[in-house]
């Protein structure tokens, strides 16, 4: 917790400042680099104070809180709310990025306001539902649709109703612990472990036909077109559009002691917790890993392609599967693929993390299989993200590294002077959003799908 002293001061006849004072406590400890005096009249923003703030301390979401326990918005005027003396506190909140296909939602838990941009029609256009969103504790999204849990169970959605942008009927929403969603439908996981979905029906929006078995539902994993739940006996139910992994009767009495279920677009893989692999769903898409059978043995992790899979090893190996030019082939960088630590996936390409920091990339040099160009950039490497076409980099001096597709985020060089001291990065098909830790928001890629957040960066200021 921290605490801002403020003092309010009379220069002139009905003109006053505001002081902020030059000590800082957290926790009732001073603070090592105490914000310096600053002065605000009465015509001046609760924003501006937290600007001030946010600067000084290199935190960059700070909820304001008054005396009386009330948040303050930083668009209301300091003299509206505060009084000399008034000690203000700053709480810090964790800033989270979802995204569809082509549009970011940006929150921070349990924060009044969701700011959204990029493709309207895909959940980019939130105004509709902005009064709705109180208390946002996770959102989830389908290819155009977004659906966000709110601190008490309730649900809110938005985007195209044809992909789960309408909520179904009744007051079925209630007591929603986690919401999983394919490319069309959502499937919510409730309090008593049981599951609603909508969307389309034929992509996991109706799952009457496997309702009764669907108790004590754990976690949910979907591909692009139905769903996979596991149960808390191991065991895993799945429905949806059948030759993408909907049907999984071939491999049922092999699906006990499941740990955890990857997905490409059409097939699901599954680690058992003696670290063996199970795959159904359609073959091109990695549902068959026979030829590889042999070789699953103490997986530690799965990351998937839309067409491919990959395994890491206890020993740090790798092994894939699937269509080959997707990542489904890494003979090429197999000699490299050892002492990996991390797997990370584009739409048709691979990235790996090796323990001593470097990267390894393979599939697709379209879709950033082919990092030649910045291989010796990428040294100290912390984690990756992906958009459809191009990977970004995240260094351990919080610079970052991208590469794949100019269009899809590839090509950062318009803001490469931006992105400093990044804390996380979200991405949608086409763009990146990379959060710093003074609150700066970067975006870049296809403006149209969330690459341009000139619109909203006034809204950035109202979070938390």
């Amino acid at each position: 917790m921290l605490r801002l002293g403020l003092a309010r001061e009379a220069i002139d006849a009905g003109l006053f400042l505001w002081k902020l004072l030059d000590h800082l406590v957290i926790d009732q400890a001073p603070v090592a680099n105490p914000l310096p005096i600053s002065t605000y009249t009465d015509e001046d923003f609760v924003g501006d104070l937290k600007i001030a703030a946010q600067q000084s301390l290199g935190q960059g979401f700070l909820r304001l809180i008054a005396p009386d326990g009330c948040m303050l918005d930083p668009r209301a005027r300091l003299s509206d709310w505060l009084r000399d003396g008034d000690v203000v506190s700053a709480v810090a909140s964790e800033p989270r990025l979802g995204a569809t296909y082509g549009a970011f939602a940006l929150w921070c838990s349990g924060c009044g306001k969701v700011v959204t941009w990029g493709h309207r029609p895909s959940g980019g256009d939130s105004e509709k539902v902005q009064d709705l969103l109180e208390n946002v504790e996770q959102i989830q999204a389908t290819h155009r649709a977004f659906a966000a849990i709110l601190t008490d169970g309730r649900v809110v959605v938005w985007g195209d109703a044809e992909y789960g942008g309408k909520a179904p009927p009744g007051d079925r929403l209630r007591n929603v612990k986690q919401i999983q969603a394919t490319q069309f439908a959502f499937a919510a996981i409730l309090s008593d472990e049981r599951v609603v979905t909508w969307g389309d029906a034929q992509c996991g929006g109706d799952s009457s036909g496997v309702q009764n078995q669907l108790r004590t539902v754990q976690r949910i994993c979907a591909t692009h077109y139905s769903f996979a739940a596991i149960l808390a006996d191991g065991s895993v139910i799945t429905w949806g559009h059948q030759a993408s992994g909907g049907d999984s009767s071939a491999v049922q009495n092999q699906l006990s002691n499941v740990k955890g279920i990857w997905a490409t677009k059409r097939a699901f893989a599954a680690i058992l917790l003696d670290g063996s692999v199970v795959t159904w769903g359609n073959p091109e898409y990695g549902g068959d890993s026979c030829e590889v059978q042999h070789e699953l043995i103490n997986v530690q992790q799965l990351q998937a392609t839309g067409h491919a899979f990959a395994a890491l090893l206890q020993d740090g190996t790798v092994v894939t599967w699937g269509h080959a030019a997707s990542g489904g082939d890494s003979r090429r960088v197999a000699h490299r693929l050892k002492d990996v630590k991390t797997l990370y996936a584009s739409e048709h390409a691979f990235a790996a993390i090796t323990h001593d920091g470097g990267a390894v990339t393979w599939g697709d040099p379209a879709c950033g299989g082919d990092s030649f160009k910045v291989q010796d950039q990428l040294k100290n490497v912390l984690h990756i993200e992906a958009t459809h076409f191009s990977f970004a980099a995240v260094l351990a001096d919080r610079s970052v590294v991208t590469w794949g597709d100019h269009r899809s985020g590839g090509d950062s060089r318009r803001v490469q002077d931006q992105l400093r001291n990044v804390w996380k990065i979200h991405a949608t098909h086409f763009a990146f959003t990379a959060i710093c830790r003074d609150g700066t928001v970067v975006t870049w890629g296809k403006p149209e799908y969330g690459g341009d957040s000139t619109d909203v960066r006034e809204s950035f200021l109202c979070l938390p």
